[in-house]
């Protein structure tokens, strides 16, 4: 497949103008490590998976950074954690000079405490999630955005059944004492057909046989590792009893279908998992937007105990507020939007004009009609594939 043209790109070359050291999170195989040695052709690249490069940086630390001319890339940082106390320190040996560290992982909770103990100040901090339909207009429900089943689509099925091995080898055992993969595997399919609900610990322990405090530590492994969006309720208080369990997404659409069994289009059209696979689809894009943009992921759903219920709340600049509906069908119908309209309602008349809101009705665009625009007063209507235009500056 040709080289893409990452958006996050220009924000990458932005940090490293400007800090000593630029930190890229992101899942396995998501083009973390092309993108830099694609954006930075002459650093030296160090993979910190290798054990003999591994075992030299342990038995002297000082005698290994001495041989490596800055600038540099250590990847897969996270299994060496310790090397951030001594880049901490050739940092600080010289802070004028920026552009010399490149660290990737692929453990975003752990890379991000020994950033915050060793790194403050001295790093900027990005995510490099799967490509985007913006980056990449293969990017759909059923093949999501892994570069490698992009590139090659007729092998998706088994790129992802050896995605999932290798990450159930690597970073569940690298993370947690899982006893049994095989259980673990399950959790996964199990978790999948809970795509896009409200998240009950309890219901998935049961089948399992498990404890819900040990399905927390599952969760948690998944999040650690960006292959689970937990979308939050939205907590504005507007006089409402709200829903305040979160909801939650597989990351990557094409790995939802996988788990799911769901390999053609013909299998997706018919399953009635479509409705949460398009709303995962919608959910992964706005955060992408975001985060290529350089900005916090902030992305949220809204439940009342009375049914009112909006796909996506997307807080704005100045306390704006953009509401969205996620909707599989090609065609758009005023119905569909009269959730956010009530919703859009109640903060006007709590909040007035001063913070703004606005409503955005996304669905999949039919092949051979011109697409409505609006169906109702201070509803757009927009096609999936135009996300980022909204949300990434």
């Amino acid at each position: 497949m040709r080289t893409i043209d990452r958006n996050i790109k220009k924000h990458i070359l932005t940090a490293a103008k400007n800090f000593p050291a630029v930190v890229i999170t992101g899942p396995r195989r998501s083009g973390k490590t092309f993108l830099l040695r694609h954006l930075f052709p002459k650093a030296e690249y160090y993979l910190f998976e290798d054990p003999d490069i591994i075992s030299r940086f342990r038995q002297d630390p000082q005698g290994f950074l001495d041989g490596v001319k800055p600038p540099v890339i250590f990847d897969e940082i996270q299994n060496l954690p310790e090397v951030f106390n001594y880049v901490r320190t050739r940092i600080d040996a010289q802070p004028r000079k920026t552009g010399l560290w490149f660290l990737t992982g692929s453990q975003e909770a752990g890379l991000m405490r020994n950033v915050t103990e060793s790194m403050a100040g001295r790093a900027a901090v990005l995510q490099l999630l799967p490509l985007s339909v913006s980056e990449a207009p293969k990017v759909s429900i059923l093949s999501g955005g892994y570069p490698e089943v992009l590139a090659r689509p007729k092998a998706a099925r088994l790129w992802y059944s050896s995605y999932l091995q290798t990450y159930l080898e690597r970073d569940v055992r690298a993370i947690s004492a899982v006893q049994d993969l095989g259980v673990f595997r399950r959790f996964l399919s199990l978790l999948s057909t809970r795509h896009g609900q409200i998240l009950n610990k309890t219901d998935l322990a049961g089948p399992l046989g498990m404890s819900v405090p040990g399905i927390g530590k599952w969760l948690d492994i998944l999040e650690t590792t960006a292959q689970i969006f937990i979308i939050q309720p939205f907590f504005e208080n507007m006089g409402k009893r709200i829903i305040r369990a979160p909801r939650i997404y597989i990351s990557d659409p094409g790995l939802a279908c996988h788990l799911l069994g769901i390999d053609t289009e013909a299998e997706l059209e018919k399953s009635p998992f479509l409705g949460a696979l398009f709303e995962g689809l919608v959910a992964s894009e706005i955060i992408k937007a975001q985060v290529n943009s350089g900005l916090r992921r902030e992305l949220y759903y809204f439940r009342d105990q009375q049914g009112l219920e909006v796909d996506f709340v997307v807080p704005g600049k100045n306390g704006a507020m953009h509401l969205l509906k996620a909707k599989a069908s090609k065609t758009a119908k005023p119905e569909m939007v009269i959730p956010m309209r009530k919703l859009s309602k109640a903060w006007k008349s709590h909040f007035g004009e001063k913070r703004a809101v606005t409503s955005t009705l996304v669905h999949r665009p039919a092949r051979a009609t011109v697409a409505s625009k609006a169906i109702a007063e201070d509803v757009q209507v927009i096609s999936w594939k135009e996300i980022a235009t909204r949300f990434e500056v």
